[in-house]
This record gives structure tokens, sequence and C-alpha cells, in this order.
């Protein structure tokens, strides 16, 4: 599979990644069960299989269960931890933690921060963790105690890199000002129907309110700033391919049928065109595939292989939005 490269680190890494939020069995609370973990492995070897060297993780993530079944992968292939990239985040809080009664919410304060790598650390079963993310942003985000944090755990070879996730370029701003290491990565949504983080360019100083898009420059702001830009749910968690079985309105069907229409001139997995069109985009986007199947990994994974012109891409980008471009 072919590469990229994460500025600011030492780390080369396969252009499709995997993301291990689907392999801990599910939300509700209790332990990792056998079928779990055995499940669980049956995935990552697949991942594995196709090439993949890098796995996404968040602490919450069926509850810490996903980092836990993941780490199962040392005992049958020793030596693999130092040939991964290994990424986790960390600051969204359940009900009721730690009593009940407690709302969800979002904690980057440092206690937080720091008491969720160590219980990553654990259940991942490594003593360092590549690159930690701030999973989303924290309205009450104090960015001193952020820095502090991870001076702390980067000074004790904890995490060797730092990013974030679903933030705005505003709010990365305002996060370097205090925080000294490089802020490397920012995970984001975009999928075919989810484009307006490269739509947002198209669409600038548009009135109508249908084309109107209120937001930032954030994919331009993270090529400006060597930050690598990854892609989660980049097939729209599955809703393009029940439309493509006729469920769905009218613009996911039409989609679809887009997708449908290239994959079979291309002769390739549906999934596979979902991919490439991220792909094609030259900001070296990386999604994040989710998918616990090993025949739809493999489907994933042949989108490094498809070439996409301007013309298919745009056609894309038109019928997942549902109208024409300006």
């Amino acid at each position: 599979m072919k590469t990229y490269r994460i500025p600011h680190t030492p780390y080369e890494v396969t252009r499709i990644a995997y993301g291990c939020m689907g392999i801990g069995g599910g939300w509700a609370p209790g332990p990792l069960t056998d079928r779990v973990r055995k499940d669980a492995l049956t995935s990552v070897r697949a991942a594995l299989d196709q090439g993949i060297n890098f796995f996404d993780h968040a602490d919450m993530y069926s509850r810490g269960r996903c980092e836990e079944a993941f780490s199962g992968i040392w005992q049958e292939r020793p030596g693999l931890r130092d040939t991964l990239v290994l990424q986790t985040k960390c600051g969204i809080r359940f009900e009721d933690d730690p009593a009940p009664g407690g709302v969800r919410r979002y904690d980057f304060s440092r206690e937080h921060i720091l008491r969720s790598v160590e219980g990553s650390l654990k259940r991942l079963r490594t003593d360092y963790i590549d690159i930690l993310l701030l999973h989303r942003p924290d309205a009450l985000a104090e960015p001193e105690e952020i820095a502090r944090a991870f001076d702390e755990l980067h000074g004790a070879g904890k995490v060797r890199f730092f990013g974030v996730s679903n933030h705005s370029s505003r709010q990365i701003d305002l996060l370097r000002r205090y925080v000294r290491q490089p802020f490397v990565v920012n995970q984001l949504e975009l999928s075919v129907v989810h484009s307006q983080l490269v739509t947002f360019g198209t669409v600038v100083n548009q009135v109508e309110p249908s084309r109107a898009f209120h937001g930032e420059g954030t994919l331009e702001y993270c090529r400006l700033n060597d930050i690598a830009v990854q892609a989660w749910s980049p097939v729209a968690h599955g809703a393009l391919a029940q439309a493509a079985s006729g469920q769905g309105d009218e613009r996911m069907r039409g989609a679809a049928a887009a997708v449908n229409a290239l994959a079979r001139k291309k002769a390739v997995p549906f999934d596979a065109i979902l991919l490439a069109w991220i792909l094609r985009h030259p900001a070296g986007i990386q999604p994040i595939i989710g998918t616990t199947k090993p025949e739809r990994i493999r489907d994933a994974c042949a989108a490094d292989g498809v070439e996409m012109t301007r013309e298919e891409w745009y056609s894309l980008l038109v019928a997942g939005n549902g109208r024409s471009v300006a």
C-alpha cells in the first residue's frame, strides 16, 4: 500500500488507516468477552494482511474495550508494536462518570488527560502512544492546562506526538499559542455526502442559503501548517451502502447510484470508490475505515490502486451534494 509521511514525525503510514471503534463489542458497560476478543483479532489481522500499519483508537470506544481487545495482537505477533503507529484520543466522558447523575461531557483538564493516557497505555499494553488526539473541542478548555499535560506526557516518553480531532483552525491556533509540541493531525468527518470540509472554499461569498456554508478554511489551514488530515466516517456510517439497495432519501440514492456506476466502470468494490474519492484530494487525506468485516476491509483497501480523474471526482461531489457546483 502507498504511504504518507505525517509531518513533524518519522512516521511513514499507509494511506488507509484502520479505526478500532467497532471491535470492542458495543457501548454498554461490562467486561470484554472471549467472543469479542476473538472477533476483534480477526478484524485486526485482516487489516494487517492488507498492509495497514496505522491503527486509530479512543479511550471511550466501547468504554475502553476496543483498546483492550486490540492489545491481544501482541501475543501472537511478537515485535509487531515497533512496526505500527498507534493513535488514541481523550476528552469525551460518559454519563454517570465519576458519580451517578453526571452528564456526558468533554474534559480537557490536565487531570483527565493524564488519567486517560494512563488507562490507554494499560489497556493497549504498550509503553508509549505514538499520537494522542484531543477528541472533541471542550468549551471549558484551558490551553495552559493542556500544555502542562502534554509536557508531562511527552517528557515521560508516554506520548510521542499530539494532535486534535474535530477542531477548527481557530481552535487549533488558540491551543498552539500555549502548547510547545507541534499538532501533527486533525481528524475530521469527510465523505462523498459530508463534503463541507472540501467544498467550503468553493462556496465562499455565496448568498443563496442552500449554497452558503458558515465555517472556516480548516482544510486549507491544515495544509498551510503541515497538519495531516484524517477522514472519519469515510463511507458515511454505511448509509450509502444502504442507499444502494434503495433505502434513504433521493440525494443519498442518487449518490449511491453514482458511486455504483463508477465502481462498475473501474471494476472495483463500492467502498473502494468512496475511499478513492478522498484519496484523490491533493491534501493527502488519510481515511479511517471502521468496518469489522474482513471482506469489507479488503474492499476498502482496493481504493489504494484506484485512479480517479477530475471529472469523476466532481461527478461524485455533485451527486453527494444533490446539486451542481455554482
